[in-house]
């Protein structure tokens, strides 16, 4: 019998109660995969990161995640909560206001920056390993609308069309007329079967450009099937993605642009991202994903 140490944390909120709920096992070392998956769907969390040593000695961990269906290439609330957590335990000492470490994820190295104050881990903020890329052979509206049971005059169309992007993991962004287009969003899963499943990008992030608070500039929902996921309350790597999606639209071409997305709502976990992309002569050349998180508690699990 073998007994395994795991924290739970809350990712994209300073409330416990709020945001995305992680799952880590600091020190995961004689866990296989077939294990891990087993343990993920017992918790039944969106994810659950498992802790290694690095492979590589200029990292600092090595990341494997799971949902309770699948493990993923890369997520970023387990990204950035996993970095909170350990720096919380003190697994990773923190160097005064900033400390960057490594993960290695199966996307590749993932670089994240963990911000403190009076030596306590307050915030984190990832660096996506891979730039968005994107897939434009997409159904149409006709069809994407009643997927997630709206009408077409509910979708924005035009420079706003809905579209598939990825920094690691593929969503289809579908644009919405406003908050109460997106509130009133149900997947249709008959439709989404037939159309969606097999497609490149299985998984669905839903946004507005009329959030809730007034320091937000998107409102979001996200549903993923492929993953086991009814609907989660913050999502690190779609946001990366859409920092693509949103960043290939705007007019600046050389600096940062910020947004502040607001998601989890409608599910009663409000949730808050800070999403950067940095460009370069009209080009994306980073994505930054973060924010904050609060420990919520801890545990054992005995392994037969």
């Amino acid at each position: 019998m073998a007994r395994y140490k795991f924290y739970t944390a809350d990712v994209f909120t300073e409330q416990i109660f709020g945001g995305n709920q992680l799952a880590v096992f600091p020190d995961a070392r004689g866990l296989d995969t077939d294990l891990m998956q087993k343990i993920a769907k017992e918790f039944n969390l969106s994810e659950t990161a498992f802790v290694f040593p690095p492979e590589d000695s200029n990292t600092t961990k090595k990341l494997r995640i799971f949902t309770p269906a699948v493990e993923l290439p890369f997520a970023g609330h387990p990204t950035v909560g996993t970095a909170y957590v350990l720096a919380s335990i003190g697994a990773i000492p923190l160097e005064q206001t900033q400390t960057e470490i490594v993960f290695e994820e199966g996307v590749g190295l993932v670089p994240v920056s963990i911000y403190a104050r009076a030596g306590k881990p307050v915030s984190s903020y990832l660096t996506a390993a891979k730039l968005p890329e994107f897939n434009d052979n997409l159904i149409s509206s006709d069809i994407i609308a009643p997927i997630l049971s709206l009408e077409k005059k509910d979708l924005l169309l035009g420079e706003w069309s809905p579209q598939a992007a990825s920094c690691g993991v593929p969503f289809l962004f579908i644009p919405v007329r406003d908050r109460d287009a997106l509130a009133k969003a149900s997947l249709n899963r008959e439709y989404w079967q037939k159309h969606l499943k097999s497609s490149w990008s299985p998984d669905v992030y839903l946004f507005c450009l009329d959030p809730e608070r007034e320091d937000s500039d998107i409102r979001s929902r996200m549903f993923a099937p492929s993953m086991g996921i009814e609907e989660d309350p913050a999502t690190g790597a779609a946001a990366s993605a859409l920092a693509g999606y949103l960043g290939v639209r705007n007019s600046t071409t050389d600096g940062i642009v910020k947004w502040q997305v607001e998601q989890g709502f409608e599910m009663g976990r409000p949730s808050i991202l800070q999403v950067e992309a940095e460009k370069a002569n009209g080009q994306i050349v980073k994505v930054r994903v973060g924010g904050r998180s609060i420990m919520v508690s801890e545990g054992f699990i005995e392994i037969p």
